[in-house]
């Protein structure tokens, strides 16, 4: 069974724009996935939230062999590619993890974290596509599930990725 880092290893080169700490791009940059980030710069994580019209959240299970395998996510996302904005990188995070097709997302949350060098954008996708047709990405999730506000509220800390604090938040 392949690890994390021998996944990432057998993929082409991941280019990303760098961004400033007021969230502006820094033109004539190109961040390298895997690469150490300069100091000063970050680079941009999106992050979508799933609600079906019904009310219930998408929570996505992390393959075992990835960093915190086995937790659940509340959102889908990752890393925005070089010229990507937020929201296409979302759009493009969004179907590649769970082959939802946006319609309309909404932005909810942006903030950075230095030690990170990392902004996260976060937006919130309503959506009526029918439960049962949720595609799981190959090493990345291995299950999914639905469940109401409360239950995702109720969940311990151990079972759901650490940083689902805030967006635990925004559901109160």
């Amino acid at each position: 069974m392949k690890k994390d880092a021998e996944i990432r290893s057998t993929r082409p080169p991941e280019y990303w724009d760098a961004y400033d700490e007021e969230f502006r791009r820094i033109p004539g940059v190109r961040l390298i996935r895997g690469k150490r980030i300069p100091d000063g710069m970050f680079h941009l994580v999106c992050h979508i939230l799933v609600q079906h019209e019904d009310g219930t959240f998408l929570l996505m299970q992390r393959d075992p062999r990835k960093h915190l395998g086995g937790m659940w996510e509340a959102t889908a996302g990752g890393s925005a590619l070089k010229g990507e904005t937020p929201y296409e990188g979302a759009v493009r995070e969004l179907y590649e993890e769970t082959g939802i097709r946006a319609g309309e997302m909404k932005e909810v949350d942006r903030k950075t974290v230095p030690k990170r060098r990392t902004w996260y954008v976060t937006f919130l996708c309503v959506t009526d596509v029918p439960k049962d047709s949720i595609r799981l990405q190959e090493n990345e999730t291995t299950a999914y599930r639905w469940v109401s506000r409360d239950e995702m509220l109720s969940m311990k800390n151990s079972e759901i990725v650490p940083g689902t604090e805030e967006l635990r938040e925004f559901l109160r």
